[in-house]
Order: C-alpha cells, then structure tokens, then sequence
C-alpha cells in the first residue's frame, strides 16, 4: 500500500528544497496530447459542430488530415509537466526520456489513464462486476489492469470509481458498484488492494485514484455534471464512507468530482479537500482535478476567473490540475502575489513527489523492452479471469415455467443487432482493447456448439425488419431476443430521462411473443432500465450488462447451465422511470408506503421496485430457516440455515441488513451490514455464520461525529434486501 520509507521522505524534501516555483508548479500541471493545426476553432467546438449538423463528416476528415499531435516536449524538458495521459508505451518511454534525461531535475512524469473495468483485458463494467459479492474477484481483476496498463507505461488509474448512485437515469450508474454504501466501500477496499498490493515488482502494481469526490452519484435528477445539495449527516453517512476506507486502506491519489456540493464545487472545496480529506482523514496522497475542471468553476459562477479559480483551488487543497492549465498560467502570479502561501504549492508537490517515489518512477523510469506490448493475444489466465467475472455477474431476473437453462439440442432464434456486435459487449469507458479480443453473444454460441440462426431484426437505434422476424419466429424451438443498450447510452455524458428499452425493441418482443415461441429476454445494458412491460409479458429474463471481450462465451455457458446465474443485483430497478431515484434504504417516513392512498407512494404505481437491491434468480431454489442472533462483547454473530430445495448445484448470496429502530436521527429501513457465499448441492444444508460489529453498528451527525446508540436492532437476514428473516435484539454499547 502507499507508503514511504524515512530513506524516500528524505529524497522527496531534498528534491523539493532543490525546485524552482516555475518547477513546482510544473509537477502541479497535468497534460494530454494536444491537437494542433488545421482549424481555427477549439478541437471541442469543432467535435460540437458535427454534431449539430454545422459540418459535415466530409468536412471533419479534410479539417482533421491537417492536424498533428503535440505531446509538450519543450514543457516537460523545461519542468513545466508533472504528469500525462498516454498509453503508447514507445512514447511513454520517449517522453519519460526527456523528463528523466533532459530537464534539469530529472524529476519523471507520471503516466494517468481511465483504466475503470480493465485495460487490454476489460472485464464487466462495475455495476455488474459488483454484483458478484466476491471481494477476491474484484481484487484479482484489477490486478490484472494494473500488470497490463503498467507493460504500457500507465502507473495511474483514473480508478476505481466509488460514487454511490441511487438514480437510474444518470449515465455513469454503470462505472460504479451501486446504490449501497457498504457493498461500495467492500469493492473500495478490495480495488486498491488490487492496484496497489503486489509490489513485488514496479510493473505490478499502479497508483488507484479514487473518483469522484465527493456525492456526483447524488447529481440532481440523475443529469451529468448537475448540482448536489444534502445534510452532511447524509454526506457522512452514505457518500464518505467508500473514500474513508479506501484512504484507510492506502489509496495513492483521490479525483475531485464535477459537481458543486451545497453550493461549493467540489474542485475548490475546502471543507471535502482539506478539512475532511487532509485533516480528518490525514490523506497522505495528493488530489487531481477532473478533466478542465478548474476552469469549469467560472461557469459554477463561484470565481470571477481563472486566475480566481486557480487560487481558489490550490488553497481548497487541489493539488494537480488536469487540463485547464489554469495552474501553469496563473498559479505563479498568485504565490507572487501573497494569495497562495508558499507552504501550499510545497504541501501539494510534495504529495505529488511521494507518489512518484513510492511508485518507484526515481530508479525505474522506463517500461522495460522485455515486458512492452507482452502480447499479441490475451493469455489464457487472462481471458479466463475475464470469463469467470463475466459469468458470475449475470443476474436472472425471471425464469417463468424453467424455460432456461436451455438444451443443446433445441433450434434457437438468435435476434438482436445487439447479439451481433463485438465492439457493443465491452461498456463504457473501455479505452484500450481491441476487436479481436471480443466475443459476441453469436460468437458465443457459436463456440458453445448451438443449434441457431442468427436474425439481427432490429437494435436500439434501428428499425424493424419485418422479414428477418417473420423468419426468426419460424426457425426457433426457442427465441433468444438480445436487447438493450448501446454502449454510448451509458457512461460519462449519457444520462435519460427515459430508461426504458430504446428504440423499437419492445416492438420486436411483442411481435416475436405474437409467435407463441418461449422467448428469452437478454439484456446488455449499463443502468438498470423501467421494465414493467417486459417483467409482465417475456417469460425468462436474464440481465447481461455489458460483461467485457468474453460477453459472448459467459452468456453462452449461462443460457445452457454450463454455469448457474449467480449474480444479484445492486441497484433497485423501478417500475417505471418516474420512481428515480429509487434505493431500498431509504429514510423511515412518518406515512410508510402501504395500500392507503396517504402514505408514501405513487397513485398510479405504489412504491415498490420491480427487482430490488440484491435480486437474483438461479436454476434452483433456496429456503432460510433457524435465524439466530447471540450478542458478544464486541459484535453481534449471526447464523443462518440455507438449503437448496431444488435440483441443480448453486451459489447463494446470503445478505445480512440492520436497522436501527430508534435514532437521534431518521435511520434507513434497512442497512446492509455483511454478506457470505454459499455453495450449495440439491437438498444440501448449510449454516451460515455472519458477524456484525458493534462498532459498525452506529452512525454520523451532522457535525461529522460517530455515535453509537443503545435500543433495539432488527437484524434481517435473506436473499435480497426485500425478502429476509428478521430478529430483534435489544443492545446495550
């Protein structure tokens, strides 16, 4: 984990005590490769005017053929670059060359990129990986990126991304493990392991950079980028936690978030920054901005400009300055000036120095000849990883008369545009894989050795055609419809305000159930998605997200029982999307939902999710009996009896949740507190023993203070947050 040697804290102050202001700041300034020539306008603008409709794809490519890459030689030689985004690991090297080599500190460059579910190797994106409950696995995934990234000069993940989300509608819900704080900080926890951990080696191992912070799951109607306004007791209680125990397990660096929080932007926030991250926590890494994000603070309409915002920033806490150059321009002035104390700037390059002494960039500056570009095909361990995450993260949603697992033999309807595509199964914010890596769900099949025919019909963007479903309804004994979402209908920017499925899709199922042929429901999306239509009328539904390059082969092994689904979920899918946002611990309210019609509810769809926090269905069935709670002097240790009362091996997830009946403040209705695996034969018992801390058992005030409160706990016990064993138990802190 981060952590300096006395030897190292040395080096860092005798190098500090070595630079220039102009120096400093350098290391405070953090580049891409920019794009130069051909246009007069801004590269964003001209990406804006295609979009419109200004330009034409036509004129794009003739204004784009001018252009070169311009990746700030001269700046890095002069000590004006700390850190880069590239992944070439030929021109890390060169770049590196320059720095270690050319410049007159020989201080090297760090090499940041968004590496959120993978790298060469991308496994599912986190709100289906999350759904495997397996704190090893999402470990020994990340490990992998960071070997892969590292062998292509990447030290720094842009991850893991720990946003609680509760609202369906924003886009990056599927970057994140969901809408429960404790599951969020178990995936925390176990990420930076898995980045950070195995420093056997330099090139095992990268800086995790922990996003975003603080509350932009929380943005205000699910809309990217938007405002967030909450009680701090909320702040402390459901967004800090995942950051907490990260910084407490040793993360090397934190991203600040877009939005602003209670009217300050997180990027030049200093209660967040500086009293909660620096202070009270005693973060010893150092804090980057999002992308341009200083400068985005004039629009916020909190600084005049940017020289305010750059002031405002390094004072707040912000260390590097991703984009703006904000820093580079005006940051000088500012210290000249008597604005931003000296003793800020040394704070913020010494963090940012550390970093790089403890990634071992000092004494190995350069990807090794013999590890760059390892591979021209991924290796098996690597792709089998990737399966097995993929395979364990597929949730049945419903299985009506046991129409799945399907039989070799049956003459399967593929349908789907979706069903087809390789480039659609690896989900937002994949940046480096590669085509050939991927298997479509036909591929899968395919491999797998089925009877079918592929029929594309109709996709999220795309018409109906009729043809094709005349034929697909004809061939099958069954029909698997694959349907969803494109991967640019999730991720960064791509909030709905209708999560339905888009397009015609529903069209398509109707018309393929119109057929009296069992149909199958598949679904690569990135969000939970309003489906009370397709619960009440498709008989098997099996939500795939988007499940990385071995999508393909993992759906194939599920649909035929090769592997029983074992994932759940972990965000609640509404009815419809006018329930967003929707969570299962929400607040206690003076009128509960219920029947009546005052009380908390909707007129026309009641309260309830359709599929809520930790649902999943498997190809068997399980029953809970013999709930015990006994109290010992520091936890509670709780025992369940679980038994597979059907006819197929499978795993269950067994989850433990807390209430707390009587608070100083409103508690939610359910919290979870824990959760184990059990691996379970037909007709097979197993006790399941869960442990709760008592001092996990209490919660934060407004004033950021930790209270433990005696009274009665109700301690729920099942497959998912809805469906549990309940006891009470009366303790005494």
């Amino acid at each position: 984990m981060y952590r300096l040697t006395e030897a190292q804290k040395t080096k860092v102050k005798d190098l500090l005590s070595q630079m220039t202001l102009e120096e400093k700041i350098g290391q405070m300034n953090q580049e891409s490769m920019s794009i130069v020539g051909g246009f007069n306008v801004p590269i964003g603008e001209v990406v804006e005017m295609v979009e419109d409709g200004r330009i034409s794809m036509e004129e794009f490519g003739k204004i784009m053929s001018g252009v070169h890459q311009d990746y700030h030689e001269d700046e890095i030689r002069a000590g004006q670059v700390g850190s880069l985004m590239v992944q070439d690991p030929r021109k890390c090297n060169e770049l590196q060359k320059i720095a270690a080599e050319e410049s007159r500190l020989g201080i090297p460059l760090m090499f940041g990129f968004d590496v959120i579910h993978g790298f060469r190797t991308v496994y599912p994106v986190a709100i289906a990986e999350a759904g495997t409950f397996d704190t090893d696995l999402f470990a020994r995934t990340a490990r992998m990126a960071a070997k892969e990234s590292r062998a292509h000069g990447v030290d720094w993940h842009f991850a893991p991304m720990l946003d609680v989300a509760r609202d369906a509608r924003w886009g990056r819900v599927s970057e994140g493990p969901g809408e429960d704080p404790y599951l969020v900080t178990q995936f925390a926890k176990a990420k930076v392991e898995g980045l950070q951990g195995d420093m056997s080696a330099p090139e095992n191992y990268v800086a995790a950079c922990l996003k975003h912070y603080v509350a932009y799951g929380a943005c205000e109607s699910g809309k990217d980028y938007n405002t967030v306004s909450m009680a701090n007791s909320m702040l402390y209680n459901t967004y800090l936690p995942p950051f907490k125990a990260a910084v407490e397990a040793g993360a090397a660096t934190v991203m600040a978030s877009f939005n602003d929080l209670n009217g300050v932007p997180c990027t030049l926030n200093p209660f967040t920054l500086r009293s909660i991250l620096k202070e009270r926590w005693n973060f010893p890494g150092f804090v980057v901005s999002d992308a341009d994000a200083i400068r985005e603070c004039i629009n916020h309409g909190i600084v005049a400009d940017k020289y305010d915002a750059g002031k405002q920033s390094a004072n707040a806490g912000m260390d590097v300055d991703m984009g703006s150059q904000v820093y580079k321009q005006y940051l000088q002035q500012a210290v000249e000036s008597g604005e931003v104390p000296m003793a800020v700037i040394d704070e913020a390059v010494e963090r940012i120095l550390s970093v790089k002494m403890w990634l071992g960039l000092f004494d190995h500056p350069y990807v090794p000849e013999e590890i760059m570009d390892p591979y021209e095909t991924l290796p098996k361990e690597h792709t089998d990883l990737a399966l097995e995450a993929a395979e364990r993260s597929i949730v049945l949603l419903k299985n009506e008369n046991g129409i799945l697992p399907l039989k070799k033999d049956q003459k399967i309807s593929l349908v789907g545009q979706l069903a087809g595509s390789k480039e659609e199964v690896i989900g937002a914010w994949a940046m480096s894989w590669e085509e050939k890596d991927c298997v479509s769900i036909q591929d899968g099949l395919e491999k797998a050795g089925a009877t079918f025919q592929y029929y594309p019909c109709c996709g999220p963007e795309t018409d109906l055609n009729e043809e094709e479903i005349v034929a697909a309804c004809a061939y099958g004994d069954v029909i698997v419809a694959v349907v969803g979402e494109l991967v640019n209908m999730s991720g960064e920017a791509s909030s709905r305000a209708d999560i339905t499925l888009p397009g015609k899709q529903r069209e398509l199922l109707e018309k393929l159930l119109a057929s009296g042929k069992p149909v199958v429901a598949v679904l690569m999306n990135g969000r939970p998605l309003a489906l009370k239509w397709e619960a009440a009328h498709v008989p098997a539904i099996l939500e795939c997200w988007h499940l990385g390059v071995q999508m393909g082969n993992a759906v194939a092994r599920v649909l035929f029982g090769n592997k029983a689904p074992e994932g759940r979920l972990v965000s609640s899918f509404p009815v419809v999307t006018g329930m967003c946002p929707i969570y299962y611990s929400h607040p206690s309210t003076g009128r509960p939902g219920g029947r009546s019609k005052f009380t908390s509810r909707y007129l026309d769809e009641g309260f309830e999710p359709l599929y809520p926090f930790g649902y999943g269905l498997t190809y068997t069935s399980f029953a809970y009996d013999q709930l015990a709670v006994q109290e010992a002097d520091d936890a509670l240790c709780i025992t369940v009896d679980v038994t597979n009362t059907g006819n197929k091996a499978a795993v269950e997830t067994v989850q433990m949740y807390m209430q707390d009946v009587t608070a100083s403040i409103v508690r939610p209705v359910k919290e979870l507190k824990g959760f184990a695996k059990a691996d379970l034969m037909p007709g097979e018992t197993k006790t399941v023993s869960l442990r709760l801390n008592k001092k996990d058992m209490g919660f934060y005030l407004d004033d950021g203070s930790y209270a433990l409160e005696n009274g009665v706990f109700r301690i729920y016990v099942g497959g998912n947050s809805r469906d549990c064993l309940m006891q009470e138990v009366n303790i005494q802190f």
